[in-house]
């Protein structure tokens, strides 16, 4: 299995992705949560994307993503046992933060008839203290439907801020955003310069 940010992700050691996590936590304006042993944090591009990183005690962590757009944005369907089987792999611990819990707005619930209820994802991936792995049932479902398992889980979209595989410092978000044109002159470049300094400052 090869995919660049992938790769950049498995390359990352667990503390730097934590780093990276948080700093994409604050950027988004999203408040950190402490769930049943577990920190949770999370970004959001304000229009139905999102990633959410759940880093557990044990050192092991949770990876949901998703894209309203994509094919595997099964909330839209509705369909919890598919939903729930997405999960399949990955260990009861890591999926009991996601079961039975309130809705956030990077994660609605899907529900069964017996009111069940389990965090919606196009995405499942876990990190089990020394590896990262898709989840069983997120990787058979790609390979029994043919679809793109990065790119229509939300991956490689959610994740393409963290620039894993790349350098990640203020000077290299401002870069990569000068480059899809995000500032009007030097000033507005500068300003934006010190205040990534500001919250990486905070994230060392």
């Amino acid at each position: 299995m090869s995919n660049t940010t992938w790769d950049g992700l498995v390359a990352t050691p667990l503390p730097e992705v934590r780093r990276r996590a948080a700093v994409m936590d604050e950027l988004a304006g999203v408040e950190p949560v402490e769930v049943a042993g577990a920190r949770r944090l999370a970004w959001n591009d304000g229009g139905g994307q999102s990633a959410v990183w759940y880093f557990a005690e044990d050192g092991r962590v949770l990876l949901l993503t998703f894209d309203h757009e994509a094919s595997l944005n099964l909330y839209a369907e509705g369909d919890f046992a598919l939903q729930e089987s997405l999960y399949d792999g990955v260990p009861e611990p890591l999926v009991a933060l996601v079961r039975d819990r309130p809705e956030n707005y990077e994660s609605l619930n899907l529900t069964d008839s017996g009111g069940r209820a389990i965090h919606y994802a196009g995405g499942v991936f876990w990190y089990d203290g020394e590896s990262w792995h898709v989840s069983d049932g997120l990787e058979e479902y790609c390979r029994r439907e043919e679809v793109d398992l990065f790119g229509e889980s939300g991956f490689d979209y959610c994740l393409r801020g963290y620039g894993f595989g790349r350098p990640f410092t203020p000077e290299a978000l401002v870069e990569r955003r000068e480059e899809g044109g995000r500032y009007q002159d030097e000033s507005e470049k500068e300003a934006d310069l010190a205040g990534l300094r500001e919250v990486f400052a905070r994230h060392t």
